[in-house]
């Protein structure tokens, strides 16, 4: 099942889901989960991933107690959802500004591809506690708005904007511990009088 490393284990399966599938452009090594606020201008950083907000899913969240055993129901399990900034960085050995661009908007163009083409996770590309759960992660685009990439941006004070692209990765689990005790239906009894 599931626990409380979900959310670490889906940030790890995303890292090493890029990693993966750049090495043939970029060292996996540079491919960081980081916020952009927290990259200096001399770290080997070219793509990171950030979460930047958890939500519970409204839609899960009236779900069925789940049945442990006969004398035993177990609360359902938390159902998140991740939104992550994927932000791409020059390389500082390029002297051309338009050159360093251009590789800069390709390695986030290769990073989008592999999301686009893996948009359905499960299975051993799954890291941690998902897997035991068999887990089934979705990754969609989550657009923003300018002025919200802008707020966002905000945050990280004294940092340029880069080119970046919001995903949402919904059904994370998180399964709960608590449980309650089921009694059963041992005698029943009937009105003998019914009203009209």
């Amino acid at each position: 099942m599931s626990d409380y490393t979900a959310i670490a284990d889906v940030s790890n399966t995303l890292i090493d889901l890029l990693r993966n599938n750049m090495e043939d452009i970029i060292d996996p090594d540079s491919i960081v989960l980081i916020s952009p606020g927290e990259i200096e201008a001399n770290d080997s950083v070219r793509l990171s991933l950030f979460l930047f907000q958890v939500i519970e899913n409204a839609h899960m969240k009236n779900q069925e107690m789940q049945i442990v055993n006969p004398a035993k129901l177990k609360y359902p399990p938390l159902i998140m959802d991740l939104f992550y900034m994927l932000t791409s960085y020059p390389s500082t050995g390029i002297q051309d500004i338009t050159e360093r661009t251009t590789e800069e908007h390709s390695i986030l163009g290769r990073a989008m591809q592999i999301f686009y083409d893996n948009s359905i996770i499960t299975g051993p590309v799954l890291r941690g506690s998902l897997i035991e759960n068999d887990q089934r992660l979705h990754i969609s685009q989550s657009p923003l708005n300018l002025d919200d990439m802008t707020k966002i941006w905000n945050t990280f004070q004294d940092r340029a904007f880069r080119p970046s692209v919001c995903y949402l990765v919904n059904n994370v689990r998180i399964e709960s511990t608590r449980e309650k005790e089921a009694k059963r239906v041992v005698v029943r009894k009937f009105d003998r009088y019914m009203k009209a």
